[in-house]
Formats: structure tokens, C-alpha cells, sequence
């Protein structure tokens, strides 16, 4: 078998592992998540989630950078969009997700808000998330100072405007995870919308 092969082959049975991980912590949640839950999600045997992963701590961190590359790289934009688009598809990745044959956006970010909630109290997995937080807040921080270099927005500053959205964009998931506040992403678009976004264009 070539490289190639093997590589792919070991890219499809990590896809695998996670994917059976989702279902194994969504049934289980995280503090009584086994290895040996995770195996009877799959056909796999346990062996190669062993072979794979050091240990359920290994294979939580790993599935964690694969929750977040998922939502990351799944951002569509064409390459002459605005940047009003570019904003508005950014945030509504965040908000809504992207479509996934199995499991809804709101089932991963269930699973998502598990693992931030014990990120308090572990070091590494409160860093990925820190990353993750910076890179969504970055995103939206470049596109803004885009627009203000193209003349699209009036000047303002894109830093604090990029947390303000980010952080009623995480409020918001946080609300309807938590509290069950099924419209609260729908309300928090639309305040984005009229009291952040709209405010991007200078009056007259």
C-alpha cells in the first residue's frame, strides 16, 4: 500500500473515531464518557481508537481541534464579495453552522459547550478553545478593517468591534444551549444587524 494510500486510509478511521465520539459523549456526556463507549458507536474494534489515541484525554483533545477545524474551514465566500458578505457569512457560520449529515449544528455545539464548561479547569483544552476564540474574533476583526481600507465602512475601531460581535455571537449559543432559548441566535443576528453592522456605514 503507498503512503498515499495509508494516509487516507488513517485520515478515514480517525473520521470515524470522531464522529462515533460525537455520539458517544452526546449519549454519555463527558464526565462519564468511557473508551469503551466511544468503541460501541463503531465498527471499528477498541483497538484502533488505542492505536490511535493515548487515552480518552488524547482523543477528547483531538476531537475538540476536530469540532473546531470543521466549523473553521467550512466558511464560503467568494473571492470579490464585499465585505458586508464576508461578514454576514461569517456570522452566520457562527450562529446557524454549517449542514452535517449526521448529528444537527446544535447537537456538536452541545457537545462543544460540554467540553468549554470543564475547559475552566484544564490548561490545554482551555488554550484550544482560547485559540479558536481568537481566530473567530480575528476573522472579523480582518474583514472590518477591510471594508474601512476600501472605503465600505467608516473608520471605526475594527478590534473592539470584532470582540463586540464575537462575544454576542458565544452569548447567544450560550443562551440556547443552557437555557433552551431556541430564537436567541434569530435575535442576536438581528441586533448584530441593526445596532453593530449597520452601524459600519457613515450616515448621509
Amino acid at each position: 500500500m503507498s503512503d498515499a494510500r495509508e494516509g487516507e486510509s488513517t485520515a478515514d478511521t480517525k473520521e470515524v473515531i470522531m464522529e462515533a465520539t460525537f455520539r458517544a459523549l452526546s449519549e454519555h456526556g463527558y464526565k462519564d464518557l468511557r473508551m469503551r463507549d466511544i468503541g460501541e458507536e463503531m465498527d471499528l474494534t477498541r483497538q484502533v481508537i488505542h492505536y490511535h489515541f493515548d487515552g480518552k484525554y488524547d482523543l477528547l483533545s483531538s476531537f475538540l481541534e476536530h469540532v473546531i477545524e470543521q466549523y473553521e474551514g467550512s466558511v464560503e465566500v467568494e473571492e470579490d464579495a464585499d465585505p458586508r458578505t464576508e461578514l454576514d457569512a461569517r456570522i452566520d457560520q457562527c450562529l446557524f453552522g454549517p449542514e452535517f449529515e449526521e448529528f444537527s449544528h446544535w447537537d456538536r455545539m452541545k457537545v462543544y459547550h460540554e467540553l468549554y464548561t470543564y475547559a475552566q479547569n484544564d490548561g490545554e483544552h482551555r488554550k484550544i478553545f482560547t485559540d479558536h476564540y481568537d481566530r473567530i474574533r480575528g476573522s472579523i476583526v480582518d474583514v472590518i478593517e477591510t471594508g474601512i481600507e476600501q472605503g465600505a465602512f467608516r473608520a471605526v475601531d475594527a478590534e473592539l468591534m470584532g470582540q463586540l460581535v464575537t462575544d454576542v455571537i458565544h452569548a447567544a449559543r450560550g443562551r440556547r444551549i443552557s437555557l433552551g432559548h431556541e430564537d436567541a441566535p434569530a435575535e442576536a443576528r438581528a441586533a448584530i444587524d441593526e445596532f453593530i453592522l449597520d452601524s459600519l456605514y457613515a450616515e448621509g
